[in-house]
């Protein structure tokens, strides 16, 4: 579970990275990684987004999980 862990967080991140690369300077990155334009999406940039969404929606639903997962204080990874 840890790896799923660390796959989402990335996936995460990159969505983060993403939005805030649109906000600020109106770069699309994963549709720049994937050779489109800005605002264009093809079924490549389609499931990088949804996957970053599924990944979102995992973190969200496992957050105490998660958190006892990578705890190092015992109490928490018992509880």
């Amino acid at each position: 579970m840890k790896k799923l862990d660390i796959i989402a967080a990335a996936l995460v991140i990159v969505g983060g990275l993403n939005w805030g690369l649109v906000a600020i300077a109106e770069f699309d990155l994963v549709a720049a990684l994937v050779g489109l334009e800005f605002g264009e999406t093809n079924a490549v940039s389609r499931i990088v987004c949804g996957l970053v969404g599924i990944a979102a929606v995992y973190q969200i639903a496992q957050q105490q999980a998660i958190r006892r997962r990578w705890s190092r204080d015992p109490q928490l990874s018992t509880a």
